[in-house]
Order: C-alpha cells, then sequence, then structure tokens
C-alpha cells in the first residue's frame, strides 16, 4: 500500500505529471507531430500523389527552389500580406472600439455586447456565402442599395474584378474576425483596476490621456496575444475567399492558403504543396515569436 501511493509524494510529483500527461502527449504527436513530419518528409521529395505504402523519392530540395522562384508563390506571398496587414489593422480598430463602447454603462448594454460578438459564431462558409450573394453583380443587394441611393448608375461586378473582389474578401474576413479582438480588449479593460483611473484624473489627466497611458499599456499583453491570434488566422484562412471568389480573377484574392490547396488537390502537386505550407507556417512561427517576445520585453 505504501509502495502505491509512492507516487503522490511531493518529491514524486515530477513522474506523477509525466503520467498524468502521457496520454495527452501521444495524442497531440499523433494529431500535430507526426503530420508536420510528414510533410516535411514529403516537401523534399518530387512526388505528385502520395500513395501509401509506395517507395521514398530521392532527397531534393527542387520544391523550396520552384517556390522561391515562382511568381504565383511570391504574388500569393504578396496577397497573404495585404490580407494580414488590413484585416488586422480593422479588426483592431473596430474591435477595440466596440470594446470601449459596449465597456461602458447604458441601456443595452447586454444586447449590445451580443450584437459585438454575433459575427464571431457564425460559420465561415455560411458567413462567406451571404457575403458572396450580397456582393453578387446581378442580383446583390449591395448593388440595389447603391442604385436605390443614387451612388451608381449601372450594377457593379463585385466579384469579377481584381481590386473590387479583393475588398470584398477584406471586409468578409474584418466582419467575421473583429469580434475576436472586441471581447478579448473587453476582457482586458474589465480587468484594468478603476484605482488607475481615478489617480490619473485626480493628476489633470482628460479622457485622451486616460486612454493613451493607462488603457492603452493595460491591454497590451491582451492585445498582443489577440495580434498573434488574428494574423494565424488569416494566415490560414480558407474558406472565406474560396467560397467568395475562389482566388480570383486572376489571383487578385488568391492568398498562401488557397495556392496551397490548388497545388496539392488541383494538380497534385503534394511535395510542392507540402514545401508551400511549410514555408508558409515558418513565416507564421517567426512573426508569432516576434510579437510575443516584444510584448513580453514591453
Amino acid at each position: 500500500m505504501q509502495a502505491r501511493w509512492s507516487l503522490w509524494r511531493p518529491s514524486a510529483r515530477g513522474w506523477l505529471g509525466i503520467l498524468l500527461m502521457g496520454p495527452s502527449a501521444i495524442v497531440v504527436a499523433f494529431l500535430i507531430i507526426y503530420p508536420l513530419a510528414r510533410a516535411l518528409d514529403l516537401s523534399f521529395q518530387k512526388i505528385r500523389i502520395s500513395r501509401a505504402g509506395a517507395a521514398r523519392l530521392p532527397f531534393t530540395l527542387d520544391n523550396y527552389s520552384r517556390a522561391l522562384g515562382s511568381d504565383e508563390f511570391w504574388n500569393a506571398a504578396l496577397v497573404s500580406l495585404a490580407f494580414v496587414v488590413l484585416v488586422t489593422l480593422f479588426c483592431f480598430l473596430i474591435g477595440v472600439g466596440s470594446a470601449l463602447l459596449v465597456n461602458q454603462r447604458f441601456p443595452g448594454r447586454r444586447l449590445a455586447r451580443l450584437l459585438v460578438a454575433l459575427p464571431w459564431a457564425v460559420p465561415e462558409v455560411v458567413a462567406a456565402t451571404i457575403w458572396a450573394w450580397m456582393f453578387d453583380g446581378s442580383f446583390g443587394v449591395i448593388n440595389w442599395m447603391l442604385q436605390s441611393l443614387g451612388i451608381i448608375d449601372a450594377p457593379v461586378a463585385w466579384l469579377s474584378q481584381p481590386h473590387q473582389a479583393f475588398a470584398v474578401c477584406t471586409v468578409a474576413l474584418v466582419w467575421s474576425g473583429y469580434p475576436f479582438v472586441a471581447v478579448m480588449a473587453l476582457a482586458g479593460l474589465q480587468a484594468i483596476p478603476g484605482e488607475l483611473y481615478e489617480a490619473a484624473q485626480m493628476d489633470g489627466a482628460h479622457a485622451w490621456q486616460r486612454f493613451w497611458h493607462v488603457t492603452l499599456p493595460s491591454l497590451r499583453p491582451v492585445c498582443a496575444i489577440a495580434l498573434v491570434l488574428v494574423v494565424l488566422r488569416v494566415m490560414r484562412d480558407f474558406a472565406t475567399v474560396f467560397v467568395i471568389t475562389g482566388g480570383g480573377p486572376v489571383g487578385a484574392t488568391r492568398s498562401l492558403a488557397i495556392y496551397t490547396y490548388e497545388q496539392a488537390f488541383s494538380f497534385f502537386n503534394i511535395g510542392y504543396a507540402a514545401a508551400v505550407g511549410l514555408v508558409t507556417l515558418l513565416l507564421c512561427a517567426l512573426f508569432s515569436t516576434l510579437v510575443v517576445r516584444r510584448s513580453v520585453a514591453a
């Protein structure tokens, strides 16, 4: 009996933790580490279709050299970068602004908080389909509203022109992404001690100074985490853009996620698609590490 309960002693807590975390570690290794290792192995092979039991092809760096020398890859990278910059910027502006609004005391505050978070609950495919219908050039409600207001004389083919299609995808991504930032910022706002605002007000700080010197510094850790998660979401987003435009027209909305999908499942370049996916993963990891380190240092 003494030996049976020896793991619960303080001196054996390390082994107890290993035993308790063992099943979860095995599941994580199977679901994350193994697919990542498999993708890494495929990226060093010029393989078109991955078949179970097939002999491994020779080691090669052709997939990476092809990606770095491909105009399509760099166009997809620029599109992804543009999505990341614009979507992240507007998500933070709208999200933090919404959080500041619903953090105030006013009648109907609970309903306002529900409406702010509502787009986050809508599935991506459903939301993308709705946006595609709204901006349809033939029967979309956006054209009808603009014509009714006299802003345009004829329907605009939103999804058939590069700049307009990119703008539509950006709006859809911002609409579905800003509620997350709003929820995170609202949680950060409610964690700020009221004494800080009282002390700043006693020192003569007006509303803007209190926001700049109290609110923003207090929200920095929360905003750093939200920034990383929003960027990762935009970088990996596939459903929204694919449903609305399919990556077109003429590659104007073809992000790295869609480019990887096309290479893997349209052209069956499995090795090349794995290389592009790993380059995307590396970019996301570098950005996340940089943001986390700067937020911790600050």
